[in-house]
Order: structure tokens, then sequence, then C-alpha cells
């Protein structure tokens, strides 16, 4: 490579030497002259690469360089493929009404075999894409505005793959979003109770206990057909869609790792979670949290413009379904990881797993209050569409 490209303050040696390899290996443009640390994922490394291109004055080119999580992602070839896939199916569409796939869509640099992936000699698996200029993600929600366009690209994200055959696709995260079988998983961590702390959270295993009859609501009309399987997201929080630095509009849905098959339903319900909470997600101070309806609404309203009429009535009579099974879930999760050690998600105090369990029932009992106007609102657009 001629020389360390790589920052070693900001990256361990050994890391560094795996990063070089890796970049030896991408078809790239230009001479490597510069990758740090990019972005705020807590799952995959990432990295901006920049090249030279050897002209006085020239601008050189930037990619995007990620050490996938297979921790996490236990299947690397089965997940890239999903990626590969949808991305094709993603460019065809956006060509087919005039868009720019460069910026519209990610575009996966092959390695020099060929691959959409590369494993380097100590089994890390290392992926490559085009870096999409001008254009920025965002960790919280600044405007109702900026909502809606996020909600907007995911709906739009939905339209174009309608037409995508849902069975090729893999379980990157076999039931992720299955909330009765995340009911089972928290329903056996509380009657172990490994680490001994049911006994002080009894209001909270009681608050998920009591709604255990509506945990299947979604997925069951999945299972019979009553609403489809779709090509769904997974992690649709407003970090994973770039704005245009300018206009401020979307510009590219990323972060494809969760593409699996799925419910729109709950594609919307975690955007709702994450967005429209009024509070931080590991709030303490819970008379803070509450669901904000008018980010709810623009929500709604975005992402069933984005969705162009392709759900169907039932889809949309459960999206508030949706918005409460997802925070539900999430909390019962929160409790799971609390109940079992804090195994799973970072934390950064004790009793921190916990906060951000009480601060998802919080929000959930709060869309409870707010049940009629969130269900008003989700008929008011159906009626919409059919006029």
């Amino acid at each position: 490579m001629g020389g360390k490209i790589v920052d070693y303050q900001m990256i361990a040696q050994g890391a560094c030497e795996k990063i070089e390899e890796a970049v030896n290996q991408f078809c790239v443009e230009g001479k490597p002259s510069e990758c740090r640390r990019y972005g705020s994922g807590h799952i995959n490394d990432t990295f901006l690469l920049c090249t030279t291109d050897g002209e006085p004055g020239g601008e050189g080119h930037r990619y995007i360089l990620q050490r996938m999580n297979t921790l996490v992602f236990k299947d690397p070839k089965g997940l890239m493929q999903n990626i590969s896939g949808v991305t094709a199916f993603l460019r065809e569409q956006v060509a087919k009404a005039g868009g720019d796939v460069q910026r519209e869509v990610l575009t996966l640099v092959k390695t020099k075999g060929g691959e959409d992936y590369y494993v380097d000699s100590s089994g890390l698996c290392w992926r490559m894409y085009l870096f999409i200029t001008d254009a920025a993600g965002f960790d919280t929600v600044e405007s109702e505005e900026d909502f809606y366009r996020s909600a907007e690209a995911f709906g739009h994200f939905q339209k174009l793959l309608d037409q995508y055959p849902v069975s090729s696709l893999t379980e990157t995260i076999p039931d992720f979003h299955n909330t009765p079988k995340r009911y089972e998983t928290f329903c056996r961590a509380v009657e172990e109770d490994a680490c001994g702390r049911a006994r002080d959270v009894g209001s909270e295993i009681a608050f998920v206990t009591d709604r255990k009859e509506q945990m299947s609501i979604v997925m069951d009309k999945l299972n019979s057909g009553e609403i489809p399987w779709r090509v769904t997201h997974n992690d649709t929080k407003l970090n994973n869609i770039l704005l245009d630095n300018r206009t401020k509009r979307a510009v590219c849905v990323i972060d494809l790792d969760t593409v699996m098959p799925g419910t729109a339903v709950f594609d919307f319900g975690d955007s709702i979670r994450f967005g429209a909470n009024t509070a931080e997600e590991d709030e303490k101070d819970l008379s803070r949290v509450s669901l904000s309806l008018p980010l709810y609404e623009a929500y709604i309203k975005g992402f069933l413009e984005g969705c162009g009429g392709s759900l169907t009535d039932e889809e949309v009579r459960l999206l508030p379904w949706g918005a409460k099974l997802m925070t539900l879930e999430c909390g019962m999760r929160f409790l799971t990881d609390y109940l079992e050690g804090d195994k799973y998600f970072k934390v950064h105090r004790p009793g921190h797993n916990l906060d951000r369990a009480r601060t998802q029932f919080a929000l959930v009992a709060d869309m409870e209050r707010k049940w009629d106007e969130m269900n008003r609102l989700a008929e008011q657009m159906i009626l919409k569409e059919t006029l």
C-alpha cells in the first residue's frame, strides 16, 4: 500500500493490519491515503477510506469499509446475498424511474476476485460500499419535516421492493421481530432468574405478562395470510436514512444487514418507537416519556405516501399495533437482558437496561392512553387513499 493509511491512535495495531489487508482486496480507484473510523454504529466496525488519483489537485475517491460483526450476524454469506440481491433490484427500479442510482442505492464494491465480501487471514469478514457524497444521517429527530422525510423514504423502500421475491431472502437474525418468541424468551429469563434480580422488578414483569394476549396479534395475521410477507428493513431509525445536505430530502436507505422477510407493520412501528418518543431511550425521569402525536401523524402520512398504495387496508389498520408491539418488544428485550446479567446490550451504568425497559413501558402506557387517536389517524389514512 506504500505507507500506513490508518490512524493508529484510533485503532489497535492488529486491527490496522487487518484493515490494510482488507483494503488491498477491493477494487478501489486511486491510491489509498487515509482510513479512519466513521459514523456511530454499534454493531459493525465502520471506516471511511479515502484515495488519491495521483493528479495535482485531484479529489480522489471515498469508500465505506465495514468489518461485519459475525457474532450478531452468523451467516455473512446469506446476509451479503440479501444485500446484493436487494440493491441490484433497487438499482433497476430507480433507473426505470430516472433516478440517480449512485446516490439513491447503496453500491457494493467487488473484491478483486469478483466477490461481494472478503474473509481475511484471521476469519474476519469485510465489505465495501461507494461513499454517498453530500448527504448525512441524524441520530435524533430534529423536526417534523425530517421525520416525515424519513417515513417517506422507508415507505418508498417498501414500494420499490413490492415485487421482490421475499422467499429468496435469508433470515439474518432468526425471529428478530417475532414478538411471541421474544415473550417466551422473556418468560424463561424470569423463571431462571440467573442473577436474582426478578424480585426487585415485579411491577415491570407484571406489565409485560398483563399484555401476553396482545403479543401475537400481528404475527397471527402474518402467518395466516391476512397480511402479506414483505421485504422489510427491520431497523427503521432516522439514522438509517441519508438526507441531502442541501435540500434535506431523503436520498438513500442504508444499513441493510437486517433486510429479511417480515411485515411493513413492524417497520413502521419501530420508527415510531424510536422517533416519536419525547424522551431519550434510557430516560430515568419517566414523566418526560410520551408519544408525540404530531410526530406520529407526520410519520404515518409520510410512510403511506411513500408506499404509494402498496399496503393493504388491514396492514394500515395494524400500524398502531406495530408501534405498540415494537415498543413493548423492545422493552421486553431490555428487561430480559437485565434479568440475564446484561449480556447483549452494552450498558454504561448499573441498571441501565432496566432504565431502558422502564422507558419503553412508559411509552407503551402513553400509547394506550392515546390509542383511540392513533387508530383514528390510521383509519383516516385508509379513507384518504380510497377517495
